[in-house]
């Protein structure tokens, strides 16, 4: 069966989920947190994909990024970190094959209402999941450097 278009407009944020295979552990430590993060930088810089939003958690990542006027940069970025990803964790585990569960999935956020409930939402995921008491506690979203407690 043939895979379902992803709808990308441009110059409009989207909400993306990406969600390790089977529920697998995508991240295990920090050293798994940062180099995603880091990918992330340089990745959306090079393809020019602002990101609004992010948060890491162990199996999955929940990203909030515009693609500008090229919406297939927003398909290139994902595929070149997930593919980082997989080939990172497979040398650390000597292991092979994916790492994630399909493609991403990705909604549209098509108001400013939306564009800022997406973004706590996305960012308090950590504490909803009770893994820490306050969203600026949590090291692995953009929780702190958008409110100043953290260099960018």
């Amino acid at each position: 069966m043939p895979r379902m278009v992803q709808v990308v407009l441009p110059h409009m944020p989207h909400h993306l989920v990406h969600r390790g295979h089977g529920w697998q552990v995508v991240y295990a430590g920090a050293e798994d947190f940062g180099r995603y993060l880091e990918d992330l930088r340089k990745l959306s810089s090079a393809v020019d994909i602002r990101v609004y939003a992010y948060c890491l958690l162990t199996k999955h990542v929940h990203l909030l990024l515009n693609p500008g006027e090229e919406v297939a940069a927003m398909g290139r970025l994902m595929k070149a970190l997930a593919a980082r990803a997989t080939r990172y964790r497979n040398r650390v585990e000597g292991g092979s094959g994916t790492l994630w569960e399909g493609r991403y999935n990705s909604s549209p956020v098509q108001t400013e209402t939306y564009l800022l409930d997406c973004t706590r939402y996305i960012e308090l995921n950590p504490v909803r999941a009770r893994m820490v008491p306050v969203a600026g506690d949590y090291a692995w979203s953009s929780y702190r450097q958008r409110s100043g407690e953290e260099d960018c």
